[in-house]
Formats: C-alpha cells, structure tokens, sequence
C-alpha cells in the first residue's frame, strides 16, 4: 500500500506501543520509520562527474547523467510529499562545475510498524537559474569551457542560464509563505533569493565582514571564514520572514575554537538586522566537530544537528540539541539540550532490517532535520555521493530518511504551520485507507 509519504497516524499509533514497551529508555528515541533513496540515483540532465575521481565502486564520469545525490535540506510539502535540496556537487568549487544546483520533489513511503516498503520516489527537479543576471559575478553558463578545462559548458547549461556548484555551494534553504526560496550557501557566504521555478530573483546577499577563501570578490584579500564554513544550518522564523543563517565553522579571527555565529536576516528589507547568537560546539573545529542543519521550534527555539566528523565506526558523536536563544549563559551562549543521541536510537522492530534492535546514523554529515509532529522527528543524511561510506565501508552511502519518535520527557512543540501539515497528513492518510 502507499501512502505518498503521509504516515503520521502509523507513526503515532506505533509510537504508543514503543512508550509501553521501553518506558525505562526515556533517554533514546524511538526508530519508527525508515526509508532509503539508492546512492546511484541520477535524473536525465548534461554528463556530470567529468572533474571528480569516482569512489566506493563507481565510476565518473555520469554520461547524460545528474546525481540525485547530497541531500543537504529537507522540506515537508502540504501534499505529503518532501522537498529536497542537493548542494554543490562533488564537494568541491573545482570538481563540481558540471553539476547542476537544484531540488527534487520526493515520495517517501516510510516503513512502519504498519508496513510500508522503505523506498522513496523522485518525482520531479527544479534547476537553479539566473536568466535575468542578478548573479553579480561570471557563471559557469557564461563561460565558453568549463572552469580550468578545455571541455565546451554542455550547451544545455548555456541555454538555460543554469547555475552548478562552480557558482554556489548550497547548503540550506527554507520555503516562504509567498512560496519563494532563500538558500544559504557557503562560497560567500551568500543568501540567495529565487522563485519557486529556481529562478533568481535579486543579487545575492554577502555576510557583512565575512568572505571564505572561495568568495568571487576576495581578490587579493585574506578569507576570515574557513572553506565549506558557510551557511550549513538557516532556521526561518515563525513570523515567517525571518531567517537565522548559521556558520558551520568559526572566524579565523576567533580565539574560541568552539564558538559559530548565529545571524538575523529580514528578508522584507533584504538585510542584516545586525543581531547575533552565539553557539558552542561540544569539541572545537579542528576536532571536526560541526553543524549540520537549523530549524525553528517556536519564536525562540530551534533545533541543531550536530556532529563529528567520523563515519562507520569512528562515528562518535553525532547528536540533536534543542536550543533557546532567549536564554544566555555566562559565556554568552544560548542555552542547549541534548534530544537526540543518533548513535544510540531504539529499533524494537528492526525496520532497517539489520538484525539489531539498536540503530545507529553513523554519516559523516548529517544535514536534515524536520518536525513532523510533538514526538516525530525526520532525519537525512548527506551521502557527498559517491565519496561517503558509513554504512558499510567500500560502499557509497544511501540517502536514508529516518522518523524518530521522543520520549515523552523530551518532546518538542512544533510551530503552528507544522501542526498543520500534521493534521493534513493525517487527513490524508485516512482517506488513502478508506480508499485501499
């Protein structure tokens, strides 16, 4: 049976026998439903991978081929569909020219305490584009060869005005109520405003003061923000528009190794409002502790993936913490509580089908987290396909879509508009069963 991705009343069924029979575990979360997207997933588009080395058994490059790969945001649809963002690529400014920047609209069909297969459908992508040239430095589709090469820019690129991950590294982004985008990436970092065609709509907003060493306009300037630090986590507000960008990495100019910036933007004056918070990371950044993604509870809370940088084994740490940025420490930063530990989730019916009733996330970036209700959490990995292997080593990664039910102790209240793609999904749902 298919649900097209509405399984919140499976969801909260399930999670009421789970409370029964674990009530002792109040510190783990509950797996209740697991999808998986195959890593060699691709969509028809010009050939990609012509500048990356293959890895994990696959080759490059990706003839007349385009990755559904990186899943890097996660949106939940009215529809019980899910919108997900891809970011630059292969990784890399260098390798990642032919790679085409976008989102894909997905079906998920969890697999629950009620059934459900595990798989997930591409559906449809939307390219990224700047026909009007509001992209204020030369592109990739402006170029005769692709960057440092002598091979022509697919002419598909070129006629399109297509944007790839030579221009942006896309690593958020979050829908408004007018149904435009704002992307936060990491080369300027740059916000970037589109239609809900991809289009560009304005020039791209930089951080006032801060540029990466892959910023068009550095010049012969010095970088203050580590590369790929950028925009990694962008929480939108409730009043629906506000974005909160947060840096995945510190200033170089910062003594406190631990410590990322939290900015304001209002996107009605498509500027900085100038306010700031400040986060602290649980090991510094040359431990390879980061952020992987940001997303608001109410008007002052929000969600934080973060992680090491271990995969497989050697993934130690890899956690979700509530935060409150109303309240503020001695040293200044916002308060934090740990909701999530992703190496330690209870699996009592096995849904991932690995014999064991402990389940563990153990990618090296984590990008995607989602409210789905008061107890329901969605996760998603970034595969950086074909390069990570935490699953199994030798083995690229899966894009894997994981529902996580809280203890009672440690549920989250979502903000209104989330309660009510709830409740559309459970309306939803009932009706594909009437009609099964």
């Amino acid at each position: 049976m298919q649900y097209s991705g509405t399984i919140l009343l499976a969801v909260r069924l399930t999670s009421v026998l789970y409370c029964l029979l674990f009530a002792t575990a109040l510190d783990a979360a509950t797996l209740s439903g697991f999808a998986s997207l195959p890593a060699s997933t691709f969509v028809p588009g010009p050939t990609s991978g012509q500048f990356t080395g293959g890895g994990n058994g696959i080759s490059t490059p990706f003839v007349n081929q385009q990755p559904v790969q990186g899943v890097s945001a996660l949106l939940i649809n009215a529809d019980g569909t899910y919108t997900a963002m891809s970011d630059n690529g292969f990784g890399a400014k260098g390798n990642s020219a032919d790679a085409l920047l976008g989102f894909f609209n997905l079906s998920i069909d969890f697999k629950t305490g009620m059934g459900g297969t595990g798989t997930v459908t591409v559906n449809s992508v939307t390219r990224l584009s700047d026909p009007d040239g509001n992209v204020n430095f030369e592109k990739v589709h402006e170029m005769t060869n692709y960057p440092s090469s002598a091979i022509p820019v697919d002419p598909a690129i070129v006629a399109g005005s297509l944007l790839t991950g030579a221009d942006f590294d896309l690593e958020s982004f979050r829908r408004m109520p007018d149904g435009t985008y704002w992307f936060g990436e990491e080369f300027g970092p740059f916000l970037i405003h589109t239609d809900a065609n991809g289009k560009v709509l304005d020039e791209p907003v930089a951080l006032p003061g801060v540029q990466s060493p892959q910023n068009p306009f550095l010049g012969g300037g010095t970088a203050n923000l580590p590369g790929s630090r950028g925009f990694e986590g962008m929480a939108l507000g409730i009043d629906g528009k506000t974005l909160y960008p947060m840096l995945e990495g510190p200033l170089t100019t910062d003594t406190n190794r631990n410590r990322l910036i939290i900015n304001e933007f209002n996107t009605t004056t498509g500027a900085y409002t100038g306010k700031q918070w400040f986060y602290r990371m649980e090991n510094t950044f040359e431990s390879g502790q980061a952020i992987g993604d940001f997303t608001a509870v109410n008007a002052t809370q929000f969600l934080v993936i973060e992680r090491d940088g271990g995969q497989g084994a050697s993934a130690l740490f890899k956690k979700v913490y509530l935060i409150d940025l109303s309240v503020i420490d001695a040293d200044g930063f916002v308060q934090k509580t740990e909701i999530v530990d992703l190496l330690n989730i209870l699996d009592p019916l096995d849904l991932d089908g690995d014999g064991n009733n402990t389940f563990r996330f153990p990618f090296v970036t984590i990008e995607s987290v989602a409210i789905v209700n008061a107890n329901t959490l969605l996760i998603a990995n970034d595969n950086n396909f074909p390069f990570s292997s935490g699953r199994t080593p030798g083995v690229a990664d899966n894009n894997e879509f994981i529902l996580l039910t809280l203890p009672t102790s440690l549920r989250v209240v979502p903000e209104p508009s989330t309660w009510m793609l709830g409740l559309a999904g459970l309306g939803a749902l009932a009706l594909l069963r009437r009609r099964a």
